[in-house]
């Protein structure tokens, strides 16, 4: 394992300590590399401003159907229940989420490979990328649980060994995500500042903070602040729709009390220059599943579209 190098972004401190902004940039390729990419000018511009973008009917129906199938049955797959990256409900044996899902699935894997999303990655990212972690969320109807605010950064920062903030996070919804079934929740232009937080990180806080993160958490102030400047968005649209945001971007669900469920896709590129170090925190590294360490070769493109529709 890469010994840790300089800590750029401290946190989980002894003691409160101001936030600041952010040391990297936020689209890391330029010049004509900046450009030759799928996303327009306007696009990048409001990526840098806001820190995510998203894309209505990016999956079509058919693939959506297919991907719902793979997750009714995970939910009646024995050895996937009791395997460590399955994470249920707090006190209810329902699932929460299951990690690692582009080693369970074939079809899931293609779709990290799908040339459209590598090409939107690497421009974003400015290099070729790997997988550091996928899963899907499930949030059932009536009592799914929320998700507090957080950074994703911070995290895998601090019990990944992260270095620097040169991730992006994809979600694509397999359900409708109305405003009433615990839609994402962003906080615009929060990625432009690092928010450290406070509190020593216990040995294997995962196996609790996968339920309910308590440690990881900003401030009330800090949130507070960056809510009056940026406002809270939610963005909502049929299944298939794809979320594109900002490792250092502020995020958080409401619970779902609609009778409609709400369950995403979500797979993090991390760049091949940004490789995990020892964890900042000083714990031993989180399971595979949640910081991938072995993997970390450049994805390469395959197959089309159809492909997906077709894998079973």
């Amino acid at each position: 394992m890469t010994t840790r190098s300089e800590d750029f972004y401290p946190s989980r401190l002894e003691r409160p300590t101001p936030s600041f902004e952010r040391l990297d940039p936020v689209v890391h390729s330029t010049g004509s590399d900046r450009s030759e990419g799928p996303l327009s000018e306007t696009e990048l511009a409001r990526y840098e401003r806001d820190g995510f973008l998203g894309f209505p009917n990016f999956l079509d129906q058919d693939t959506v159907a297919r991907f719902r199938q793979d997750l009714r049955d995970y939910e009646n797959d024995s050895d996937i229940l009791r395997a460590e990256g399955t994470i249920t409900e707090p006190g209810k044996p329902e699932i929460r989420s299951v990690f690692g899902v582009h080693e369970l699935s074939e079809r899931f894997d293609r779709l990290t490979r799908d040339p459209r999303i590598l090409a939107m990655v690497h421009q974003l990212l400015g290099s070729d990328a790997y997988i550091h972690q996928s899963r899907i969320n499930f949030k059932p109807g009536f009592h799914g649980k929320g998700f507090d605010w957080h950074s994703d950064f911070e995290t895998w920062h601090a019990e990944d060994g992260m270095p620097r903030m040169r991730a992006v996070s994809f979600s694509i919804a397999l359900t409708d995500n109305t405003p009433f079934n615990g839609p994402l929740m962003l906080i615009p232009g929060s990625h432009k500042r690092f928010v450290p937080c406070v509190g020593r990180t216990p040995e294997d806080n995962y196996q609790s903070s996968l339920k309910k993160q308590e440690l990881g958490v900003p401030n009330d102030q800090d949130l507070a602040q960056l809510a009056d400047q940026g406002g809270i968005q939610a963005p909502t649209g049929p299944a298939g729709s794809l979320i594109i945001f900002e490792c250092n971007t502020l995020h958080a669900s409401n619970a779902n009390m609609s009778p409609w469920p709400r369950s995403n896709l979500f797979f993090v590129f991390n760049s091949v220059e940004n490789q995990l170090v020892e964890p900042y925190c000083g714990n031993k590294p989180r399971p595979g599943f949640l910081g991938n360490r072995t993997n970390t070769e450049a994805l390469q493109p395959i197959g089309r579209d159809d492909d997906l529709r077709r894998t079973g």
